[in-house]
């Protein structure tokens, strides 16, 4: 047999720059207002699609999109700092879309006449959701219990998962940017030539622009041809589907965003408190623990770092309960979640650097503040995010899977269990989906609307369902036989925070901060 020439590797070797190490301070701010722009396509698209159900007007589209890049400046830079510590970007999740329309759809809610006070009265409701929901990851973050669930872990079981995470967002890949190709199609090529094919040209000294900051400038051009389309007429008497899609005066955000404003605390007023509601929300809290999690392991792996051990899983989550909290009293409209798209960006520009991320931070509060100014940005069509979703969230479903070269995938129990989660993570939440209709019925349709919107919540998450299939078959299946096919002797040095020496490099609280939360 040909002699293997690519054996198993703890950590990626071609990147540019890892957690701790950081770019040119210009680098830095160029690659964290790309980090920016990349965000916003989240940021802006789930108050689209919730805000309008609710009641409210543009105006308060553009307000809630302003409070949700306000606070996810906020729960990013905790998270830098104090949570996993790893460049991961903290924003709106779309986990929280099935409990919230479940309130919406409340009928106390629903018989408010005026469409301004039922906006105002529905997002009290999910404010008072998100504000008890968040004590369960609180509670499973700062108890360590999280940490414990996670010994389950293993190479195995994590590949899946991780896989899921980005494969499971196919919906917000093609089928978006079919909505209009003549958009789409151009960015997803010019970001593939540019990243691939074009990654060492170097126009100006030594830096790879066209690999370093292909959002910047693929945005940049994509952006003014659709402006250019859209002047031209190009769309007029065009479908209704194609106008939302292509044209860039559509978003109605720089009209309605004011000059200036600060996002306070309870700016809607008194938040309001409903069991049913709560227990809804904390479905899609448990879903993007999980979700978080596996985007944890992606951007460990993407920055250079070790897997991060259970205590520093634990202390993200705890971290990431806080986020949900602050959303809660801001009324950001949706929970949190580490966004996919910005961990494949890592990997996009090889750089995994710490400092980039806690700038970007800086960036989503500025601007934020400035209405007009950040609605400029938040007004790029949604097909070109959706070009640099199938390219980022691809990235992220491969790194997932390169978990499995730790393990022995010569082992039919592996190949078995790798297959029936990977497969039915993405075919049960499918099912889910297709009997989910605009009256916001599921699959599960009882008369106890909360614990329909909790069961369609979990099994609408691909990340979710993988999770309870592999981790379920691979501590049960042959267990004690198959410890090193599972990949448990490379795993097992990462459960503990000193289990190995560069867990205290990478993950160590800044301001001497062990001292007073000693990690186990």
């Amino acid at each position: 047999m040909a002699e293997i020439t690519h054996p198993p590797m703890e950590q990626l070797q071609d990147l540019e720059y890892c957690i701790d190490s950081n770019p040119s301070w210009p680098e830095t701010v160029l690659l964290a207002f790309q980090n920016y722009i990349l965000m916003l396509g989240s940021s802006v698209f789930i108050p689209t699609l919730l805000v309008h159900a609710m009641g409210g007007s543009n105006g308060d589209k553009a307000r809630v999109i302003q409070t949700l890049l306000f606070v996810a400046g906020i729960k990013t830079l905790l998270q830098a700092l104090f949570g996993t510590r790893l460049p991961a970007v903290v924003g709106g999740s779309f986990a929280y879309v099935v409990p919230i329309a479940y309130i919406i759809s409340d009928s106390s809610l629903q018989k408010i006449s005026s469409d301004h006070e039922r906006f105002i009265h529905t997002m009290r409701a999910i404010q008072g959701a998100l504000i008890v929901a968040s004590s369960i990851q609180i509670i499973l973050g700062y108890s360590q219990v999280w940490g414990l669930f996670s010994r389950f872990f293993s190479p195995l079981g994590m590949a899946p998962v991780v896989g899921l995470v980005g494969l499971g967002m196919f919906q917000r890949g093609f089928p978006q940017l079919g909505n209009c190709i003549e958009i789409g199609l151009p960015m997803l090529l010019l970001v593939i030539g540019l990243t691939q094919y074009l990654k060492h040209v170097r126009p100006f000294k030594d830096v790879p622009i066209f690999e370093r900051f292909p959002i910047l400038i693929c945005v940049t051009i994509v952006w003014i041809y659709a402006i250019i389309l859209t002047a031209s007429g190009a769309y007029r008497g065009k479908p209704h589907l194609t106008q939302q899609s292509c044209r860039t005066d559509q978003a109605n955000l720089i009209s309605t965003a004011p000059w200036f404003k600060f996002p306070y605390p309870l700016q809607w007023g008194p938040p309001t408190f409903s069991v049913g509601h709560s227990f809804a929300m904390m479905s899609a809290v448990l879903v993007s623990m999980v979700e978080s999690t596996g985007a944890y392991m992606a951007a460990s792996r993407l920055a250079i770092a070790t897997p991060p051990p259970a205590y520093v899983l634990s202390r993200g989550i705890g971290w990431q309960g806080i986020g949900v909290l602050l959303d809660g009293l801001f009324g950001t409209g949706t929970g949190s979640t580490v966004l996919v798209e910005n961990v494949g960006l890592l990997g996009l520009t090889r750089v995994g650097s710490r400092r980039v991320v806690q700038v970007s931070a800086g960036f989503m509060i500025f601007f934020s503040t400035l209405g007009k100014f950040g609605a400029v940005f938040a007004s790029i069509p949604v097909p070109i995010y959706a070009a640099l979703h199938c390219v980022l969230f691809g990235l992220v479903a491969a790194v997932g899977l390169s978990f499995l070269q730790f393990t022995n995938m010569n082992s039919m129990r592996n190949l078995m269990i790798t297959g029936l989660s990977l497969f039915l993570g993405i075919s049960i939440p499918q099912f889910f989906v297709n009997y989910w209709d605009e009256r916001h019925h599921g699959l599960v349709h009882t008369n106890a609307g909360w614990f329909n919107a909790f069961l369609n919540t979990i099994f609408m998450s691909p990340a979710t369902v993988g999770l309870i299939i592999a981790v379920f078959l691979d501590n049960t299946m042959e267990v004690e036989r198959s410890k090193k096919d599972r990949g448990m002797p490379w795993w097992v040095k990462f459960r503990t925070f000193r289990g190995d020496n560069r867990n205290e490099e990478f993950y160590t609280l800044p301001f001497n901060l062990n001292r007073f939360f000693p990690p186990t």
